[in-house]
This record gives C-alpha cells, structure tokens and sequence, in this order.
C-alpha cells in the first residue's frame, strides 16, 4: 500500500514537471528540459555536494563520473515518472491462483 501511494506521488510530481517542461518551451520558442541535478541543486545544493563527495571517497570515484552525472543530467520527469511507475509495479497486489481449479 505504501509503495504504490509513494509512487502515485512520484508520477504526479513528474507529471507536474513535465507540464512545467511544456510550458517552459512553449515560451521560450525553445525546447527546455529541467534536468534533476539542477532541481537537487536548487533545493539543497550542500546535499548534493556532500553525495558527490561521499560516493567519490567511500565507493569509487569512477561511479560518479559517468554513472551518477549521466542520471542527474536526465530530465526531472522522466527520472520521477519512471520511478513512481516502478514503485507502483513494485507495489501492486498479486492475485493468488489456485493451481488446483478448473
């Protein structure tokens, strides 16, 4: 139950940033897409230095490179969508079958 609300909001949200997406290059006459490092970057830019220095130093300095940067240069609602989906997916109710029944 909690997966599948948890990724009901991470589909709103990418929702809501997609409309913004849409809405930002209908007005600049230019396509716009946010990426998710900026909006980390926005919000909380000490985090993201901090996770760039802890995964550089504690796991391998070779996964932030081209792992990490290629996933915060994707834009904010593919990154949400896809996630809230997975969530829900992750999520759902499995219907039981009776191997026993016609």
């Amino acid at each position: 139950m909690v997966l599948r609300v948890l990724g009901t909001w991470f589909l709103l949200a990418g929702v809501v940033a997609l409309v913004i997406d849409i809405t930002r290059t209908l007005a600049a006459d230019a396509l716009v897409m946010t990426r998710i490092g900026e909006h980390w970057f926005q919000f909380h830019s000490a985090s993201l230095n901090a996770s760039q220095a802890g995964i550089q130093r504690y796991v391998h300095p070779a996964l932030w490179d081209p792992v990490i940067l290629a996933l915060l240069q994707t834009p904010t609602w593919l990154v949400s969508m896809a996630l809230g989906i997975l969530l829900i997916l992750i999520g759902r109710r499995r219907r039981r079958h009776n191997v026993f029944s016609n």
